[in-house]
């Protein structure tokens, strides 16, 4: 029997998702299963571009393209001159710091659970223009202590303030909001990225407070790789903050030394792109708005916290994820199977599945003294039966 939840029709979305009929698919937070429109609208316009050429069919579809931002400020309740296109989240997210202002002595505050890129590009910061890098403390719950940021702030003042809302490696779902008055109250800019979160639960700008917002396609938003966006606030633009290198699309030459941005979200674009890939990723926002991202993470919460539920139940089995509030990334380890046994089994039986290893999360795997986690992720094209046919694989072993 299948599951449907509120104006969800899980027939139909099954239906569309046609990489489901043949698997149990929980790697959404790798690269998710596009819907069957989202492919269609893609090669439709390859096939244009192939009879035409790509510049031609750009002026041609030039109100097509433009629903892209349309779209996307309608998930996140903004105004389409607050997004860009980007190629992907890490793409974005260095944009967005090259449009910062650094200077030696500078300083970021963040967590022990950003992206692991994220770090990277931090200490990259740290060993060239001598930022410093700070780390918010913990609370038992795992969550961020508020206070220790504030004090933080209050002591530091940073040029940014930089939070992933959900990590790779874990299902905890930080609290952006708080943050997210503590940085308005101080006059810090936020950065949020928003990798795993967008597309799998409700993500509102304007509660979240946010100066910058970074997303990915292939993953919860079930678009085509090689696609994301970023958000940039009001705030944010009039502050003039540009990225680093800008070119044709993000501005005008308007002399021989000089040049004029755009004052709109556009200034982080550049003039090449895969058009095919954001027409498509165009029509998978479309088809989450549809659906309604407040379904979605309802459909989700119930799916995920079913399999953690199953999870627990089994003694051989050790749930990781930890925080008040958790989404539809499922982490755990198996105390006797190793992992290229766990691999095989879940392989064998057609249960797609992801690795986090310690190298990716280096801080919160030494916390738990794991160096894998077997990462489950299910979305709202899962059935609560696919739940309960992987809890009892796991339990039979």
């Amino acid at each position: 029997m299948q599951h449907s939840f509120l104006n969800m029709d899980i027939n139909q979305i099954r239906k569309d998702t046609l990489g489901c009929a043949d698997k149990i698919f929980l790697n959404s937070a790798g690269s998710s299963l596009m819907p069957k429109t989202v492919v269609e609208k893609t090669i439709n316009y390859l096939k244009e571009e192939e009879q035409f050429g790509g510049y031609f069919i750009a002026n041609q579809q030039t109100e097509q393209v433009n629903q892209f931002y349309v779209e996307v400020a309608r998930m996140l309740n903004c105004r389409a001159e607050n997004i860009a296109f980007a190629n992907s989240n890490t793409d974005a997210y260095a944009k967005v710091l090259s449009s910062i202002p650094f200077k030696s002595g500078d300083c970021i505050i963040t967590t022990d659970d950003d992206y692991i890129s994220n770090h990277i590009a931090f200490i990259s910061l740290k060993k060239r223009f001598n930022v410093e890098v700070y780390r918010t403390k913990n609370l038992a719950n795992h969550e961020i202590d508020l206070e220790d940021l504030e004090s933080l702030i209050k002591k530091h003042q940073p040029k940014l303030v930089a939070v992933t809302h959900i990590p790779t490696n874990s299902g905890l779902i930080q609290d952006v909001e708080a943050v997210g008055r503590l940085c308005k109250a101080h006059h810090i800019l936020y950065l949020i990225d928003a990798c795993q979160s967008v597309g799998q639960l409700v993500v509102d700008v304007q509660q979240i407070g946010c100066d910058f917002l970074t997303a990915t396609g292939r993953k919860f938003l079930r678009g085509p790789r090689g696609t994301g966006f970023l958000y940039i606030s009001d705030n944010a633009l009039a502050q003039n903050l540009k990225p680093l290198f800008i070119d044709m699309k993000g501005a005008n030459w308007t002399s021989f030394e000089d040049y004029q941005p755009t004052h709109t979200a556009k200034a982080f674009e550049f003039f090449e792109q895969s058009y095919a890939a954001m027409i498509g990723f165009t029509e998978a926002i479309r088809y989450a708005n549809e659906i309604g991202l407040a379904n979605i993470q309802n459909y989700n919460e119930q799916l995920s916290s079913e399999l953690r539920k199953l999870l627990a139940e089994n003694s051989s089995i050790k749930v990781l994820d930890q925080g008040n509030r958790l989404g539809s990334i499922v982490t755990f380890n198996h105390h006797k199977l190793a992992l290229t046994e766990l691999q095989n089994l879940l392989s064998n039986n057609q249960v797609y599945h992801s690795v986090s290893f310690k190298g990716s999360a280096l801080i919160d795997f030494t916390k738990k003294n794991v160096d894998w986690a077997i990462r489950f992720s299910p979305h709202y094209f899962n059935t609560l039966e696919e739940i309960e046919k992987v809890g009892k694989l796991l339990r039979e072993v």
